[in-house]
């Protein structure tokens, strides 16, 4: 009988043992992507990274391949002028269809610096001032204290802290000179939080200070929506909103429940705009974990886990242009000024019951 009863133990403890797969899924590793950030994951995560650099390579042969039969600036031969011949018309036209392609497959990171500073129009900024005009400006603010550059100086340790060149005096300075010029160059911004990490991680793409400063500059003066970093933050209150309203027309069944559990998804989104998803990158979110979800910290967790783990690109891609579906910049348009009256008149109203809270203190 003890025999048996052996046996039955032996077997238990077999069928308790965690597999393979479970022990590699619960094995947390640590590991460097690209730009020198630590990213903490299972096996499973190491193994999708070293796919996507696969990819990455793979990508960078074609960029090489065009570089080689097409010209080091093909890529900026995409636009001409009506005087110029049907041929050339149509050399640029498929150079930038050719370019949109490679682009949503990603641009390697060598070629990165010099195609973004391009295509973005901060080459273009930059050419309208005179060459010394960055060099210039760090000079004439330099040691100049206002309320900007006291939260700079603030921000500047938790702005990705443990990162291996960021984190320490020369990426902290360099930081620091980026974000103080631009608070100069536009006393309208000055400076916002959030800013730290957007210029952050164009230091890292852009390599030079001087390029990251112009990126800086064409993303807030050109790119992104009016007055996301002012004072009131009303561009940022503007997409919120904008968001909120995509996200009722297109996941009815998610915002019912967020909104029964009272749960204002600007908590999170918020940092996801003000950052421009440098801190994280929203992916795909099962709609049933969310339907199931009874508090609101519990919503939370699962939106950060989410963000947090997104490693392959073409996993986006896939969201945003076959699971999402097409969303165009002009319906975005739209959107904003739909949203934007009720924006200001909200904001109108906060500050004059901010005035009046301030009259009847004194």
């Amino acid at each position: 009988m003890n025999g048996i009863e052996e046996r039955k133990r032996k077997i238990q403890v077999i069928n308790y043992r965690p597999s393979i797969h479970t022990r590699r899924a619960n094995l947390t590793v640590k590991f460097q992507d690209i730009y020198g950030f630590t990213v903490e994951g299972n096996v499973d995560d190491v193994n999708v990274l070293n796919e996507v650099r696969e990819k990455v390579r793979q990508q960078g042969r074609v960029w090489w391949s065009l570089e080689s039969s097409k010209g080091a600036n093909w890529y900026l031969q995409t636009r001409v002028s009506s005087t110029l011949k049907a041929s050339l018309k149509l050399s640029a036209l498929a150079n930038a269809i050719t370019l949109k392609r490679l682009i949503r497959k990603g641009i390697p990171p060598p070629l990165r610096p010099k195609i973004w500073f391009e295509l973005s129009g901060a080459a273009k900024k930059k050419s309208t001032v005179p060459d010394s005009y960055y060099t210039d400006l760090i000079k004439a603010t330099h040691g100049i204290a206002t309320a900007a550059t006291k939260q700079i100086d603030h921000d500047l340790p938790r702005t990705f802290p443990g990162h291996s060149w960021l984190d320490t005096k020369e990426g902290h300075a360099a930081l620091r000179r980026v974000l103080v010029g631009y608070s100069f160059r536009d006393s309208h911004v000055g400076y916002c939080q959030g800013l730290n990490y957007v210029a952050a991680l164009l230091l890292l793409v852009m390599k030079t200070e001087e390029d990251a400063f112009w990126m800086l500059a064409v993303l807030l003066e050109d790119v992104l929506v009016n007055d996301c970093y002012s004072n009131n933050l009303s561009g940022c209150h503007v997409e919120q909103r904008v968001f909120k309203d995509l996200l009722a027309k297109n996941y009815p069944r998610i915002n019912a429940h967020l909104e029964a559990l009272e749960f204002d998804v600007s908590l999170v989104t918020t940092e996801w705009f003000l950052c421009l998803f440098s801190k994280s990158m929203p992916s795909e979110i099962k709609e049933g974990e969310l339907l199931l979800t009874q508090q609101i910290g519990d919503v939370i967790n699962i939106l950060q886990k989410t963000t947090h783990r997104m490693f392959d690109p073409d996993d986006l891609l896939t969201v945003a242009f076959d699971k999402i579906g097409s969303m165009t910049t002009n319906t975005i348009s739209k959107e904003r000024k739909k949203q934007e009256p009720a924006v200001m008149a909200e904001l109108d109203e906060r500050f004059r019951r901010l005035n009046s809270f301030k009259d009847g203190e004194t």
